[in-house]
Protein backbone atom coordinates (compact mmCIF):
# COMPACT_ATOMS: atom_id res chain seq x y z
CA UNK A 1 0.00 0.00 0.00
CA UNK A 2 1.51 3.38 -1.10
CA UNK A 3 2.35 5.98 1.53
CA UNK A 4 1.17 9.50 1.49
CA UNK A 5 4.28 10.69 0.18
CA UNK A 6 4.14 8.36 -2.53
CA UNK A 7 0.50 9.32 -3.32
CA UNK A 8 1.20 12.68 -3.52
CA UNK A 9 4.64 11.72 -5.86
CA UNK A 10 1.84 10.31 -8.00
CA UNK A 11 -0.75 12.89 -8.11
CA UNK A 12 2.13 15.54 -8.99
CA UNK A 13 3.54 13.83 -11.46
CA UNK A 14 -0.10 13.66 -13.09
CA UNK A 15 -0.42 16.68 -13.06
CA UNK A 16 2.72 18.12 -14.40
CA UNK A 17 2.23 15.75 -17.45
CA UNK A 18 -0.96 17.59 -17.29
CA UNK A 19 0.56 21.10 -17.21
CA UNK A 20 3.06 20.01 -20.13
CA UNK A 21 0.18 18.63 -22.65
CA UNK A 22 -1.33 22.08 -21.90
CA UNK A 23 1.36 24.75 -21.84
CA UNK A 24 4.47 22.90 -23.48
CA UNK A 25 4.26 20.62 -26.00
CA UNK A 26 4.00 21.93 -29.69
CA UNK A 27 0.34 22.62 -30.55
CA UNK A 28 1.17 25.57 -33.91
CA UNK A 29 1.51 24.24 -37.18
CA UNK A 30 4.82 25.33 -39.43
CA UNK A 31 3.91 28.57 -41.52
CA UNK A 32 6.89 29.24 -43.89
CA UNK A 33 8.23 32.12 -43.53
CA UNK A 34 6.75 33.08 -40.67
CA UNK A 35 7.77 30.37 -37.96
CA UNK A 36 11.48 31.20 -37.23
CA UNK A 37 13.58 27.88 -37.47
CA UNK A 38 16.12 27.85 -34.88
CA UNK A 39 19.78 26.08 -35.78
CA UNK A 40 19.51 24.22 -32.64
CA UNK A 41 17.17 23.90 -29.96
CA UNK A 42 16.16 21.38 -26.86
CA UNK A 43 13.88 18.57 -27.41
CA UNK A 44 11.77 17.25 -24.77
CA UNK A 45 8.61 15.71 -23.89
CA UNK A 46 6.49 15.32 -20.64
CA UNK A 47 9.43 13.03 -18.88
CA UNK A 48 12.24 15.74 -18.74
CA UNK A 49 9.51 17.59 -16.29
CA UNK A 50 8.25 14.63 -14.48
CA UNK A 51 12.07 14.00 -13.73
CA UNK A 52 13.36 17.26 -13.12
CA UNK A 53 10.10 18.27 -10.40
CA UNK A 54 10.75 14.37 -8.94
CA UNK A 55 14.72 15.64 -8.09
CA UNK A 56 13.24 18.60 -7.16
CA UNK A 57 10.57 16.91 -4.27
CA UNK A 58 14.06 15.36 -2.64
CA UNK A 59 15.49 18.95 -2.13
CA UNK A 60 18.83 17.01 -2.65
CA UNK A 61 20.44 20.21 -4.22
CA UNK A 62 24.09 18.96 -5.13
CA UNK A 63 24.76 16.04 -6.63
CA UNK A 64 22.86 12.46 -5.87
CA UNK A 65 20.56 9.67 -7.39
CA UNK A 66 19.94 10.96 -10.71
CA UNK A 67 23.87 12.22 -10.95
CA UNK A 68 24.73 8.35 -10.70
CA UNK A 69 22.32 7.49 -12.75
CA UNK A 70 23.31 9.07 -15.62
CA UNK A 71 26.82 8.60 -15.29
CA UNK A 72 26.53 5.31 -15.56
CA UNK A 73 24.09 5.12 -18.08
CA UNK A 74 26.06 7.75 -19.93
CA UNK A 75 29.26 5.74 -19.61
CA UNK A 76 27.46 2.54 -20.68
CA UNK A 77 26.42 3.91 -23.94
CA UNK A 78 29.63 4.79 -24.84
CA UNK A 79 31.34 1.67 -23.38
CA UNK A 80 33.67 3.08 -21.40
CA UNK A 81 34.53 2.60 -17.84
CA UNK A 82 33.92 6.17 -16.30
CA UNK A 83 31.74 9.02 -16.84
CA UNK A 84 32.18 12.16 -14.58
CA UNK A 85 29.26 15.51 -14.69
CA UNK A 86 30.42 18.34 -14.68
CA UNK A 87 28.55 22.04 -14.59
CA UNK A 88 29.01 22.51 -18.70
CA UNK A 89 31.21 21.15 -21.44
CA UNK A 90 33.55 24.37 -20.93
CA UNK A 91 34.59 23.35 -17.60
CA UNK A 92 34.75 19.77 -19.01
CA UNK A 93 37.64 20.85 -21.30
CA UNK A 94 38.98 22.77 -18.61
CA UNK A 95 39.38 19.81 -16.32
CA UNK A 96 40.52 17.46 -18.91
CA UNK A 97 43.59 19.68 -19.23
CA UNK A 98 44.13 20.62 -15.69
CA UNK A 99 44.03 17.09 -14.84
CA UNK A 100 47.04 16.42 -16.99
CA UNK A 101 49.13 19.27 -15.36
CA UNK A 102 48.64 17.27 -11.81
CA UNK A 103 52.04 15.88 -9.92
CA UNK A 104 51.01 12.39 -9.39
CA UNK A 105 51.43 11.79 -13.31
CA UNK A 106 54.99 12.36 -12.56
CA UNK A 107 57.06 12.89 -16.17
CA UNK A 108 54.07 12.73 -18.18
CA UNK A 109 52.40 16.04 -16.40
CA UNK A 110 52.01 19.00 -18.53
CA UNK A 111 54.19 21.51 -17.47
CA UNK A 112 54.51 24.94 -18.09
CA UNK A 113 55.50 26.22 -21.39
CA UNK A 114 54.71 22.53 -22.86
CA UNK A 115 52.90 22.60 -26.53
CA UNK A 116 49.33 20.92 -27.57
CA UNK A 117 48.42 20.59 -30.55
CA UNK A 118 45.40 21.62 -31.76
CA UNK A 119 43.37 23.94 -34.66
CA UNK A 120 42.66 27.48 -34.61
CA UNK A 121 39.50 26.82 -36.45
CA UNK A 122 37.55 26.06 -32.76
CA UNK A 123 35.11 26.89 -30.55
CA UNK A 124 37.09 29.45 -27.93
CA UNK A 125 37.28 27.04 -24.76
CA UNK A 126 38.64 23.95 -26.79
CA UNK A 127 41.53 26.51 -26.89
CA UNK A 128 41.17 28.36 -23.75
CA UNK A 129 42.62 26.01 -21.08
CA UNK A 130 45.78 24.95 -22.97
CA UNK A 131 46.39 28.68 -22.34
CA UNK A 132 44.82 29.50 -18.86
CA UNK A 133 47.25 26.40 -17.96
CA UNK A 134 50.21 28.16 -19.36
CA UNK A 135 50.71 26.14 -21.68
CA UNK A 136 51.64 27.00 -25.48
CA UNK A 137 49.06 25.71 -28.24
CA UNK A 138 50.60 24.38 -31.39
CA UNK A 139 47.84 25.57 -34.36
CA UNK A 140 47.51 23.33 -37.50
CA UNK A 141 45.17 24.06 -41.05
CA UNK A 142 42.53 22.13 -41.58
CA UNK A 143 40.92 20.32 -44.42
CA UNK A 144 38.34 22.58 -46.70
CA UNK A 145 35.83 19.77 -46.94
CA UNK A 146 35.73 17.82 -43.25
CA UNK A 147 36.86 21.63 -41.06
CA UNK A 148 38.71 18.99 -39.31
CA UNK A 149 43.14 19.37 -38.81
CA UNK A 150 45.21 18.19 -41.52
CA UNK A 151 46.44 15.11 -39.89
CA UNK A 152 49.33 14.39 -42.06
CA UNK A 153 50.93 17.24 -40.71
CA UNK A 154 50.64 16.56 -37.25
CA UNK A 155 54.25 14.18 -37.18
CA UNK A 156 55.88 17.39 -38.98
CA UNK A 157 54.48 19.55 -36.44
CA UNK A 158 55.75 18.25 -33.36
CA UNK A 159 58.36 19.20 -31.24
CA UNK A 160 60.80 18.13 -28.01
CA UNK A 161 58.16 20.65 -26.43
CA UNK A 162 54.93 18.63 -27.38
CA UNK A 163 53.01 16.84 -24.87
CA UNK A 164 49.53 16.37 -26.12
CA UNK A 165 46.78 16.71 -28.86
CA UNK A 166 43.55 18.37 -28.23
CA UNK A 167 40.66 18.68 -30.96
CA UNK A 168 37.26 18.74 -31.72
CA UNK A 169 35.66 16.35 -34.11
CA UNK A 170 34.24 19.62 -36.16
CA UNK A 171 30.03 19.58 -36.70
CA UNK A 172 30.09 15.86 -35.67
CA UNK A 173 32.56 14.62 -38.27
CA UNK A 174 35.19 12.89 -36.88
CA UNK A 175 38.88 13.76 -37.42
CA UNK A 176 41.18 11.05 -38.29
CA UNK A 177 41.79 9.29 -35.62
CA UNK A 178 44.05 6.46 -36.71
CA UNK A 179 46.39 9.08 -37.65
CA UNK A 180 46.25 11.12 -35.00
CA UNK A 181 46.18 7.84 -32.29
CA UNK A 182 49.08 6.46 -33.87
CA UNK A 183 51.59 9.41 -33.87
CA UNK A 184 50.67 9.85 -29.91
CA UNK A 185 51.12 6.42 -29.52
CA UNK A 186 54.22 6.75 -31.16
CA UNK A 187 55.23 9.76 -29.71
CA UNK A 188 53.74 8.94 -26.28
CA UNK A 189 51.52 12.07 -26.00
CA UNK A 190 48.01 12.46 -24.28
CA UNK A 191 45.03 12.77 -26.39
CA UNK A 192 41.95 14.42 -25.82
CA UNK A 193 39.16 14.56 -27.61
CA UNK A 194 36.84 17.32 -27.72
CA UNK A 195 33.10 15.22 -28.79
CA UNK A 196 30.82 18.17 -27.80
CA UNK A 197 29.54 18.77 -31.25
CA UNK A 198 30.07 14.33 -32.12
CA UNK A 199 28.26 12.43 -29.50
CA UNK A 200 27.20 9.41 -31.48
CA UNK A 201 29.73 9.63 -34.71
CA UNK A 202 31.37 6.88 -34.92
CA UNK A 203 34.60 6.04 -36.44
CA UNK A 204 36.10 2.63 -37.63
CA UNK A 205 32.45 1.15 -35.99
CA UNK A 206 33.64 2.95 -32.68
CA UNK A 207 32.00 6.17 -30.85
CA UNK A 208 34.32 9.28 -30.69
CA UNK A 209 35.12 10.12 -27.47
CA UNK A 210 36.61 6.60 -26.86
CA UNK A 211 39.61 7.04 -28.51
CA UNK A 212 41.78 9.37 -26.36
CA UNK A 213 42.63 9.00 -22.69
CA UNK A 214 39.85 11.72 -22.05
CA UNK A 215 37.00 12.99 -24.16
CA UNK A 216 34.79 16.12 -23.02
CA UNK A 217 30.74 16.75 -23.51
CA UNK A 218 28.31 18.88 -23.75
CA UNK A 219 24.75 18.86 -22.59
CA UNK A 220 24.14 22.64 -23.36
CA UNK A 221 20.14 23.17 -25.36
CA UNK A 222 21.98 23.25 -28.84
CA UNK A 223 23.47 20.14 -28.35
CA UNK A 224 22.84 16.57 -28.52
CA UNK A 225 20.97 16.25 -25.64
CA UNK A 226 20.45 18.76 -22.67
CA UNK A 227 20.19 18.95 -18.91
CA UNK A 228 20.13 23.18 -19.50
CA UNK A 229 23.56 23.82 -18.64
CA UNK A 230 26.19 20.86 -18.29
CA UNK A 231 28.74 18.17 -19.17
CA UNK A 232 30.59 15.77 -18.65
CA UNK A 233 34.07 13.75 -19.08
CA UNK A 234 34.79 10.58 -19.93
CA UNK A 235 37.79 8.40 -19.67
CA UNK A 236 39.02 4.71 -19.43
CA UNK A 237 41.37 5.36 -16.89
CA UNK A 238 40.87 5.29 -13.53
CA UNK A 239 43.98 7.25 -12.40
CA UNK A 240 42.19 10.12 -14.80
CA UNK A 241 39.12 9.91 -13.49
CA UNK A 242 40.39 10.06 -9.76
CA UNK A 243 42.45 13.30 -10.90
CA UNK A 244 39.38 14.86 -13.10
CA UNK A 245 37.49 14.25 -9.76
CA UNK A 246 39.68 16.25 -7.06
CA UNK A 247 39.55 19.09 -9.29
CA UNK A 248 36.03 18.87 -10.14
CA UNK A 249 35.09 18.86 -6.38
CA UNK A 250 37.93 21.67 -5.04
CA UNK A 251 40.74 19.64 -5.74
CA UNK A 252 40.17 17.58 -2.27
CA UNK A 253 42.62 14.53 -1.69
CA UNK A 254 39.26 12.61 -0.36
CA UNK A 255 36.99 10.75 -3.08
CA UNK A 256 33.83 10.21 -0.67
CA UNK A 257 30.78 10.86 -2.66
CA UNK A 258 28.95 13.88 -2.18
CA UNK A 259 27.07 13.59 1.92
CA UNK A 260 29.38 10.50 2.15
CA UNK A 261 31.56 10.18 5.21
CA UNK A 262 35.26 7.96 5.93
CA UNK A 263 34.63 6.10 2.63
CA UNK A 264 38.53 5.66 3.07
CA UNK A 265 38.00 4.09 6.94
CA UNK A 266 40.62 6.23 7.78
CA UNK A 267 39.46 9.40 7.95
CA UNK A 268 41.08 10.80 11.21
CA UNK A 269 44.21 8.71 10.48
CA UNK A 270 46.32 10.69 7.18
CA UNK A 271 49.61 12.16 7.08
CA UNK A 272 50.01 14.09 3.94
CA UNK A 273 52.17 17.00 3.50
CA UNK A 274 53.02 18.87 6.59
CA UNK A 275 49.79 18.78 8.08
CA UNK A 276 49.21 17.29 11.41
CA UNK A 277 48.54 14.06 11.65
CA UNK A 278 44.93 12.89 11.85
CA UNK A 279 43.88 16.16 10.00
CA UNK A 280 40.33 15.56 8.44
CA UNK A 281 40.50 13.94 4.99
CA UNK A 282 37.61 15.61 4.14
CA UNK A 283 39.65 18.93 4.44
CA UNK A 284 42.75 17.58 2.60
CA UNK A 285 43.81 19.44 -0.52
CA UNK A 286 45.74 17.70 -3.42
CA UNK A 287 45.13 20.02 -6.34
CA UNK A 288 44.32 23.87 -6.63
CA UNK A 289 40.95 23.24 -7.86
CA UNK A 290 37.11 24.25 -8.75
CA UNK A 291 33.52 23.38 -7.86
CA UNK A 292 32.12 22.46 -11.20
CA UNK A 293 29.72 19.80 -10.16
CA UNK A 294 26.30 19.48 -11.89
CA UNK A 295 23.26 19.60 -9.88
CA UNK A 296 20.91 16.53 -9.92
CA UNK A 297 17.91 18.33 -10.69
CA UNK A 298 20.07 18.90 -14.39
CA UNK A 299 21.37 15.38 -13.72
CA UNK A 300 17.30 13.66 -13.85
CA UNK A 301 16.47 15.72 -17.13
CA UNK A 302 19.41 13.77 -18.39
CA UNK A 303 18.69 10.26 -17.55
CA UNK A 304 15.29 11.49 -19.51
CA UNK A 305 17.55 12.54 -22.30
CA UNK A 306 19.65 9.98 -22.74
CA UNK A 307 16.83 7.43 -23.50
CA UNK A 308 16.00 9.13 -26.46
CA UNK A 309 19.72 10.04 -28.09
CA UNK A 310 19.42 7.19 -30.28
CA UNK A 311 16.01 8.55 -32.00
CA UNK A 312 18.15 12.24 -32.03
CA UNK A 313 21.57 10.30 -33.65
CA UNK A 314 18.79 9.13 -36.26
CA UNK A 315 16.82 12.15 -36.65
CA UNK A 316 20.03 14.05 -37.40
CA UNK A 317 21.88 11.31 -40.32
CA UNK A 318 17.97 11.90 -41.80
CA UNK A 319 17.95 15.60 -41.92
CA UNK A 320 21.76 16.01 -42.97
CA UNK A 321 21.11 13.54 -46.08
CA UNK A 322 18.12 15.24 -46.91
CA UNK A 323 20.30 18.73 -47.29
CA UNK A 324 23.31 16.94 -48.40
CA UNK A 325 21.15 15.35 -51.65
CA UNK A 326 19.15 18.19 -52.33
CA UNK A 327 22.17 21.29 -52.44
CA UNK A 328 24.83 19.07 -54.01
CA UNK A 329 23.59 20.42 -57.54
CA UNK A 330 25.38 23.63 -56.34
CA UNK A 331 28.93 22.13 -55.81
CA UNK A 332 30.02 25.28 -58.17
CA UNK A 333 28.91 27.22 -55.56
CA UNK A 334 30.03 25.42 -52.39
CA UNK A 335 32.44 23.07 -50.66
CA UNK A 336 29.96 20.82 -49.45
CA UNK A 337 31.03 18.83 -46.64
CA UNK A 338 32.94 15.41 -46.87
CA UNK A 339 32.38 12.78 -44.03
CA UNK A 340 35.94 11.61 -43.15
CA UNK A 341 37.16 8.55 -44.72
CA UNK A 342 35.92 5.53 -42.74
CA UNK A 343 33.79 7.27 -40.21
CA UNK A 344 29.39 7.64 -39.40
CA UNK A 345 29.15 11.27 -38.21
CA UNK A 346 25.84 12.43 -36.08
CA UNK A 347 26.15 15.56 -37.54
CA UNK A 348 25.74 18.51 -35.89
CA UNK A 349 24.87 21.18 -38.52
CA UNK A 350 25.32 21.32 -42.20
CA UNK A 351 27.99 23.42 -43.78
CA UNK A 352 28.30 25.49 -47.19
CA UNK A 353 31.51 27.05 -47.94
CA UNK A 354 31.16 29.53 -50.79
CA UNK A 355 33.07 29.17 -53.28
CA UNK A 356 35.78 32.24 -54.12
CA UNK A 357 33.87 32.31 -57.58
CA UNK A 358 30.77 32.20 -56.24
CA UNK A 359 28.29 35.56 -57.29
CA UNK A 360 26.95 36.32 -53.81
CA UNK A 361 29.25 36.23 -50.15
CA UNK A 362 28.22 34.29 -46.98
CA UNK A 363 26.92 37.80 -45.74
CA UNK A 364 24.39 37.36 -49.00
CA UNK A 365 22.96 34.35 -48.19
CA UNK A 366 23.15 34.36 -44.65
CA UNK A 367 20.83 37.54 -44.38
CA UNK A 368 18.65 36.11 -47.21
CA UNK A 369 17.67 33.01 -44.98
CA UNK A 370 17.70 35.12 -41.56
CA UNK A 371 15.16 37.72 -43.17
CA UNK A 372 13.64 34.58 -44.24
CA UNK A 373 13.12 33.12 -40.64
CA UNK A 374 16.15 30.66 -40.98
CA UNK A 375 19.10 31.01 -38.74
CA UNK A 376 22.33 30.03 -39.04
CA UNK A 377 25.60 29.99 -37.50
CA UNK A 378 29.39 30.43 -38.27
CA UNK A 379 32.05 27.82 -37.53
CA UNK A 380 32.18 29.45 -33.89
CA UNK A 381 35.50 31.26 -33.62
CA UNK A 382 36.54 30.82 -37.65
CA UNK A 383 40.33 31.70 -36.34
CA UNK A 384 40.51 32.10 -32.81
CA UNK A 385 44.04 33.86 -32.88
CA UNK A 386 41.87 36.72 -35.19
CA UNK A 387 39.93 37.32 -31.77
CA UNK A 388 41.14 40.31 -29.22
CA UNK A 389 41.35 37.47 -26.19
CA UNK A 390 44.25 36.28 -28.68
CA UNK A 391 46.29 39.52 -28.82
CA UNK A 392 48.80 38.65 -25.79
CA UNK A 393 48.90 34.94 -25.93
CA UNK A 394 51.91 33.08 -26.72
CA UNK A 395 51.03 30.43 -29.65
CA UNK A 396 52.80 28.71 -32.43
CA UNK A 397 51.41 28.25 -35.76
CA UNK A 398 52.89 25.38 -37.82
CA UNK A 399 53.10 26.63 -41.41
CA UNK A 400 50.16 28.61 -41.69
CA UNK A 401 45.95 28.62 -41.78
CA UNK A 402 45.33 29.45 -45.12
CA UNK A 403 42.56 27.02 -44.84
CA UNK A 404 41.28 28.38 -41.72
CA UNK A 405 41.11 31.57 -42.96
CA UNK A 406 39.01 31.09 -45.64
CA UNK A 407 36.56 29.01 -43.81
CA UNK A 408 36.24 32.10 -40.87
CA UNK A 409 35.25 33.78 -43.87
CA UNK A 410 33.17 31.84 -46.47
CA UNK A 411 31.75 29.14 -44.31
CA UNK A 412 28.39 28.72 -42.34
CA UNK A 413 26.18 26.20 -41.52
CA UNK A 414 22.24 25.64 -40.79
CA UNK A 415 20.70 23.28 -38.46
CA UNK A 416 20.11 19.14 -38.29
CA UNK A 417 18.78 18.81 -35.21
CA UNK A 418 15.80 16.48 -34.22
CA UNK A 419 13.21 19.32 -33.78
CA UNK A 420 13.86 20.50 -37.71
CA UNK A 421 10.33 18.75 -39.02
CA UNK A 422 10.15 17.94 -43.06
CA UNK A 423 8.74 20.81 -43.81
CA UNK A 424 10.92 23.12 -42.42
CA UNK A 425 13.83 21.06 -43.98
CA UNK A 426 11.78 20.88 -47.07
CA UNK A 427 11.37 25.30 -47.04
CA UNK A 428 14.91 25.20 -45.97
CA UNK A 429 15.96 23.73 -48.99
CA UNK A 430 13.01 26.02 -51.41
CA UNK A 431 14.61 29.39 -49.87
CA UNK A 432 18.53 28.40 -50.81
CA UNK A 433 17.23 27.18 -54.17
CA UNK A 434 15.11 30.69 -54.52
CA UNK A 435 18.27 32.55 -53.31
CA UNK A 436 20.29 30.68 -56.41
CA UNK A 437 17.94 30.94 -58.66
CA UNK A 438 19.54 29.91 -61.78
CA UNK A 439 23.33 29.07 -60.31
CA UNK A 440 22.81 25.30 -61.00
CA UNK A 441 24.81 23.57 -63.44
Amino acid sequence: MATNPERLRTEIFKLVKDYYYEVHEKKERFIPGKTFISHASRVYNEEELVHLIDSSLDFWLTSGRFTKQFERGFADFLGSRYCLLVNSGSSANLLAITALTSPELKEKRLKPGDEVLTVACAFPTTVNPIVQNNLIPVFLDVDLETSNIQADKIENALSNKTKAIFLAHSLGNPFDLEKVISVAKKNNLWVIEDNCDALGSKFGGKYTGTFGDISTYSFYPAHYITTGEGGALVTNSSVLHKLIASFRDWGRHCWCETGCDDTCGKRFDWQIGTLPHGYDHKFIYSHRGYNLKMTDMQAAIGVAQLKKLPGFIEKRRENWNYFYEHLKKYENLFILPKPTENSHPSWFGFSLTVRENAPFSRNDITKYLNDHQIGTRLLFSGNITRHPSFDDVNYRIHENLNNTDYIMNNLFWFGVYPGISSEMREYIVHTLEEFLGDYEK
